[in-house]
Formats: C-alpha cells, sequence, structure tokens
C-alpha cells in the first residue's frame, strides 16, 4: 500500500503523450513490471496515462490478469462474451464442439470485443449444447488471436473513449486443444465475477488519473486527498470476493461516494489544460456504461443479506 500511495503522491504529474495503443501498452508493461498487484498496476496505469482512454485500457486488462493471475503478464487479452443478442448467458451461440482427448472446434461471432484487435490473446465463451434444464452449458477457451480461423475485425470508434479499439470477432472451425478449455462454468466461474472486478480495476485507473489532473492542475489539497482515500478503499474491494453480496454493496457505495466527488468538482476544471478538459467531457460517459448492471447487483446483493440462503 505505501508504495502505490508514494508513487500517486509524488511520481511526476506530467504524462507522457501517448499516441496509438502500442504507446499504452509499452508504458502499461513498464508499470506491470514495477507493481506485483493487478490492482497497482490499474493506479499507476491511470496515473500515467495522458487521457482516461488509455486509463481504462490499463483497467480493463489489470481486471484480466487479476481473474486470471495465471496468465503471463507480457502478452495482450479480450474477453469475448457479447453476441447479437447481448451477453446473458442464453444469448451464447458461440459452439464449442467435440469431445474426448482429441482437439474441439470452435465457431461463431461476437459482437463487440474490448481492445480485440490489440489482443494476443482470447478469452472466448462458448456453449457446449443444453443441460437437462435446458440451460446454456458454457465454458471459456483461451486462444492465440492468430490462429487459423480467427477474423478480428475493428470496429468504428466508440463516441467516448474513442483510442481503446473495439472488435467483432468471426470464429470458423477453429481448432482447441483439451488444455485450452478452462476448468468450471464458463459464466459463473468466470464472466459473471469479472463484472465486479473490472469495476474494482476500472475505477481504480480513473481515480489514478484523477489525481494525476489533480496534482499537475493545482487542486486543492483536500481534493487531492479525498481522490487518495477513495483510490485505498477500491484497493481493498479489489482484492476482496467479487462473489459476496457485501463486497457488492461497498462497492456501490464506494462509486456513489466517487460520483459524487467528481460532480463536485465544478469549476476545477477550468485551471486543467484545455485538450485535457474536452477529452474528459468526451469520455466520462464511460462511467455510465453498465449502470442497469451495476443497480441490479446492487439489489440482489440487498435481498441476499436481508434474507440469507
Amino acid at each position: 500500500m505505501e508504495e502505490l500511495l508514494r508513487f500517486l503522491l509524488t511520481e511526476p504529474s506530467a504524462p507522457t503523450s501517448l499516441g496509438t495503443i502500442e504507446d499504452w501498452w509499452r508504458q502499461h508493461l513498464r508499470l506491470a513490471s514495477r507493481f506485483s498487484l493487478p490492482v497497482d498496476v490499474a493506479f499507476a496505469g491511470g496515473f500515467a496515462a495522458d487521457r482516461l482512454g488509455y486509463a481504462f485500457a490499463s483497467g480493463y486488462h489489470s481486471a484480466l490478469r487479476s481473474l486470471f493471475p495465471a496468465l503471463p503478464r507480457e502478452r495482450r487479452y479480450a474477453l469475448c462474451v457479447t453476441e447479437a443478442q447481448g451477453g446473458h448467458p442464453a444469448a451464447m451461440n458461440t459452439r464449442l464442439t467435440g469431445a474426448g482427448d482429441g482437439p474441439q472446434r470452435l465457431g461463431g461471432t461476437k459482437a463487440f470485443i474490448t481492445l480485440g484487435t490489440a489482443a494476443d490473446e482470447l478469452l472466448v465463451v462458448a456453449t457446449e449444447g443444453r443441460d437437462a434444464q435446458g440451460r446454456n452449458r458454457l465454458r471459456l477457451v483461451r486462444l492465440d488471436s492468430r490462429r487459423a480461423g480467427v477474423t478480428l475485425t475493428e470496429l468504428p470508434p466508440t463516441p467516448f473513449v474513442p483510442e481503446v479499439p473495439h472488435a467483432e470477432l468471426r470464429l470458423n472451425e477453429v481448432e482447441v486443444a483439451p488444455e485450452e478449455v478452462l476448468p468450471g462454468d464458463g459464466y459463473e466461474r468466470y464472466v459473471k465475477p469479472f463484472r465486479t472486478v473490472e469495476d474494482c480495476h476500472v475505477f481504480a485507473a480513473v481515480l489514478g488519473w484523477l489525481i494525476q489532473v489533480a496534482r499537475r492542475s493545482g487542486w486543492p489539497d483536500e481534493v487531492r486527498e479525498e481522490l487518495l482515500a477513495l483510490a485505498v478503499t477500491m484497493r481493498g474491494l479489489a482484492q476482496s470476493d467479487p462473489a459476496s453480496p457485501a463486497v457488492h454493496l461497498a462497492l456501490s457505495g464506494a462509486i456513489e461516494l466517487f460520483r459524487a466527488r467528481v460532480d463536485g468538482l465544478g469549476t476545477l476544471w477550468e485551471r486543467v489544460d484545455t485538450q485535457t478538459r474536452e477529452r474528459w467531457e468526451r469520455d466520462r460517459l464511460l462511467l455510465n456504461v453498465a449502470g442497469k448492471v451495476r443497480a441490479k447487483r446492487r439489489e440482489t446483493a440487498r435481498q441476499k443479506l436481508i434474507t440469507p440462503e
């Protein structure tokens, strides 16, 4: 903790200009070699970013490294869930076929993949068919993004954080080795907790970025210290059980405190350079993404704690 706080308080606050996603990745890798915890890498990556988009990229990638700690640090990853009908388990039509010890085949389409065209490896949710109750039996498959049968098509830039690439993924009879199919239920074990893990790490990265902006723009000490206190809270949540209803409620409260602090910045943005301020006005919409999912998670957590199973 102390090393991270010292970094946020004393590291030079003028960010290096990052012109491309490759520039971001080189900087992210340098910071990943300095900090061992993924959430600390998220904070540091956010602090070092010259714009919110690259802060988000560090948060997103750090979330994947937190959920999949065995993945090599030097590789870039993308989680491939969303299809034409959305990201609900019942919407998954990408199919994993074949069984036994031999190779399996993966086929289907994913509609929207964050960091897709920049990824070295893809983590793909696929169905093996239906169980006795008619539910999708989902698995998670890890494969190289350059494998035969894999096609990534870059999508048009999004209205906010346009520097972060997104892609459509098409899989045409892609050969998959048995060891590339990760153990356990693909949704319950990986996709569902990722929503919480991603929130913790992305908001950590945004807090790191805001602390950098606050320092170089001469915001009051009290504001910087409040942002730092929120960072400590988010760091603790990022290391907690992402399936815990209590963690979900605490995370919901932390996000609301974050929003209140950001909404209260007001005229302090007038002290920020024009380019950073204009990018913030464009990109802050990122913080509203998945708002309905967060609200549902909070309500479910409340119900579980009121009437435990």
